[in-house]
């Protein structure tokens, strides 16, 4: 996420590379996506909010209530809800379903909460996913350092609704999904912990979802930096997600604050990601997986903008391919102005599935695009859409 002044860059572009796991050759890709219509606006925050909370921050997360109305989720820590009976008519809700406490206790995990993910059985019991940022530099004495990034504690907390999302409750005591194993220290320096979970998608029994990390070196636990991949067999229970870790899914990450971690686990990172996962869905003609991420330009990526890859088992990904040429918001708003992209995402309105997890040979591809003053990323943001076209290979 990014405050609405403020972007996150450096920390969050962790390079991962290209080699996909066991160093086996890297096959071709399972299908060509291209972008084939032009932006068409879905959100602005200067036309369409309720108040100064409600700006496109996080890419955008759709469900089918009970009633079959849609509801999607992408915008501030004040979270509210876009709604309508497809995406031509979607418009914001301005009951907020979850807010942000603001609380200067990190064990609270109600600082700032961003719901990320949501996923559903039946449109009317939910369960979310929640990126939580305890922004220590805003409360006293929790930070020796003023500086955002140098204070930025982490955790993938988890919330639940009982009435197809028009209100979400977070987990008492709170659940964390994925955190550091230590708590939020005053001299940490950097970001730290999980953040920015991908959404939620379904695999035979199992449901998934892709999170980064910054990683960290601690005795007993060294933990690379990258992006690990989550499975649970019931989202509804979040205490029974277990990340990948190279021979199977078994780790977990328990809350610091409630149980002393003595020899922490740790996740193995997954595919060529610099940093967080946009979106991944299932193609339906292949059974391949689509994931959808931005990246700046260097290393493995010769221009800044979105980038798709392609796998089979969600561990094992192709060479990322671009999708959309534009400046990030890892790019140097100095440079990279006026105008920013960001949070893609990948959905298909003709889902088979309630959660919009699977893609047939068309899509949409929403992201935001935000406004640059000098150097200072504003809050005039407006969440778009392109239509895209997905080939499948014969």
């Amino acid at each position: 996420m990014s405050r609405l002044l403020r972007p996150l860059s450096v920390l969050l572009a962790v390079s991962c590379g290209l080699v996909p796991l066991g160093g086996r050759a890297v096959e071709p890709p399972l299908s060509a996506l291209t972008v084939t219509g032009p932006e068409r606006l879905m959100f602005s925050a200067t036309r369409d909010a309720c108040d100064g909370a409600d700006v496109p921050d996080a890419p955008s997360r759709a469900f089918r209530d009970a009633s079959g109305g849609i509801a999607m989720f992408g915008l501030h820590y004040r979270n509210r809800a876009l709604r309508g009976p497809d995406f031509d008519s979607l418009k914001i809700d301005c009951r907020v379903v979850l807010d942000s406490g603001g609380k200067s206790d990190p064990a609270l995990y109600d600082d700032r909460s961003w719901i990320t993910a949501t996923w559903t059985e039946d449109g009317a019991n939910v369960a979310a996913l929640i990126h939580h940022e305890f922004q220590a530099n805003e409360h006293e004495g929790r930070c020796r350092s003023k500086v955002y990034m140098e204070c930025w504690y982490n955790t993938i907390t988890a919330a639940a609704s009982r009435d197809g999302g028009a209100t979400f409750a977070q987990t008492k005591p709170p659940v964390v999904v994925a955190g550091a194993p230590f708590r939020q220290e005053e001299e940490q320096g950097r970001h730290r912990g999980f953040f920015n979970p991908s959404n939620i998608v379904g695999d035979g029994r199992w449901r998934t979802f892709l999170a980064s990390t910054t990683g960290w070196d601690r005795p007993g636990s060294d933990q690379p930096a990258g992006v690990c991949l989550f499975r649970s067999d019931d989202p509804a229970d979040p205490t029974r997600w277990r990340a990948w870790t190279g021979t199977g899914f078994t780790a977990a990450f328990p809350d610091p604050y409630r149980k002393a971690v003595k020899l922490a686990d740790t996740c193995r990172p997954v595919g060529p990601f610099p940093g967080p996962v946009g979106a991944v869905v299932r193609q339906r003609g292949t059974g391949a997986w689509i994931a959808v991420f931005m990246a700046a330009k260097g290393g493995a990526f010769a221009e800044s903008g979105f980038y798709w890859t392609t796998s089979r088992d969600l561990l094992t990904w192709d060479v990322p391919r671009l999708a959309v040429a534009g400046a990030t918001l890892y790019d140097d708003p100095c440079k990279a102005g006026p105008r920013l992209i960001a949070y893609p995402s990948l959905i298909d309105p003709e889902a088979e599935g309630r959660n919009f997890d699977d893609v047939g040979e068309r899509a949409l591809l929403t992201y935001a695009t935000l406004r640059v003053e000098g150097c200072t990323i504003t809050s005039d943001r407006d969440l778009v859409r392109r239509s895209v076209a997905i080939k499948v290979w014969p």
